[in-house]
């Protein structure tokens, strides 16, 4: 089979593609036959040796991937060959075959298509617990989502109105923010020309945002956090401008009464997986009843997933990118 490798820490243009074995599951894993793999933030991290997690060279980037159950172990129950499936794979998903845990592997609804499926665990999965498990967001509150024309943030915006909130989305230019209007957003807020939390007084009647979800950090995270009302949450998801980790002045939850949140879906899904499940099952729900609408803004075949890599990494992505494998 083919596979897209990286053989030692560096940029995307390092990565090869190479013929390799195909790998065979063990007894609680599932072969999948992938059809389509995610990109995300993690893959432009994991190559350069900048995530949590180091795996073994040579390996393939990728974290989640959609396609057919091609075998499985001895001990797994719950799919079948020829099942249509997504899977969280952490990596070694930019490949024709991957083995997975089969606790990290589920069937996907008819009314998926495999880019869609491969576009929807980590985003989905990660917005979902942020403002359902973490920041407990309630109907009639607003919620603030910063990069909001990106994968999670547009998964934020949709799952936020799904729950009732009032979405007020912000992003680095007008057609990004068009597409977050799209995705339902109720107001909208360009922070390379209008000041942000100007922006926001004017909009919430400087009560301020009761839940601020933040995949951008950098100098916007201080800024957004200023703007939150009394017993506000902050959701800290990650730091895809690049700017380095920001800190933030301790006295500021202190006199908002707010709470600073970390939001880890992976360890969660590892370490509580039957909300996680219940998590997905609302969440396919919510897909069947049109209320979410994976957007892929672009797909790359295997042999060009560096160049996918670098198109995320740039912040030139717009919803989900993939790397179509079938």
């Amino acid at each position: 089979m083919k596979a897209v490798l990286c053989k030692a820490f560096g940029p995307a243009e390092t990565l090869v593609l190479e013929e390799v074995s195909s790998p065979v599951p063990k007894k609680f894993e599932v072969l999948l036959d992938v059809h389509a793999a995610g990109v995300n933030f993690p893959d432009t991290l994991i190559i350069e040796g900048k995530y949590q997690f180091k795996p073994p060279f040579p390996f393939s980037p990728g974290g989640e991937a959609s396609g057919v159950v091609a075998a499985v172990g001895e001990k797994v129950t719950h799919v079948k060959p020829g099942d249509r499936v997504m899977a969280l794979t952490g990596w070694g998903a930019f490949a024709e075959q991957v083995a997975v845990g089969a606790d990290k592997v589920m069937p996907i609804p008819a009314s998926l298509d495999f880019n869609s499926a491969a576009a929807f665990g980590m985003t989905y999965g990660t917005s979902l617990h942020a403002l359902k498990q973490r920041a407990n967001l309630q109907p009639g509150e607003t919620l603030l989502v910063l990069g909001a024309s990106g994968g999670v943030g547009l998964a934020a915006v949709e799952i936020g109105k799904a729950m009732g909130a009032r979405v007020i989305a912000a992003a680095s230019s007008a057609e990004k923010l068009a597409v977050a209007k799209a995705a339902g957003a109720d107001e909208l807020i360009n922070y390379s020309e209008e000041n942000l939390r100007e922006r926001l007084k004017e909009l919430t009647g400087e009560h301020g945002v009761d839940v601020v979800y933040d995949p951008v950090g950098g100098e916007l995270l201080e800024q957004a956090f200023r703007s939150i009302a009394w017993n506000g949450r902050f959701l800290v998801v990650g730091f895809a401008s690049g700017g380095g980790i920001p800190a933030l002045p301790a006295n500021l939850p202190l006199l908002k009464g707010a709470s600073l949140v970390g939001v880890f879906w992976g360890a969660f899904a590892a370490r509580q997986p039957q909300d996680n499940a219940a998590n997905f099952q609302q969440l396919f729900q919510w897909h069947a009843e049109g209320k979410l609408k994976p957007l892929v803004s672009k797909a790359f075949p295997l042999a060009n997933a560096a160049e996918a890599i670098n198109h995320l990494g740039q912040r030139k992505a717009v919803g989900k990118v993939v790397v179509q494998v079938r």
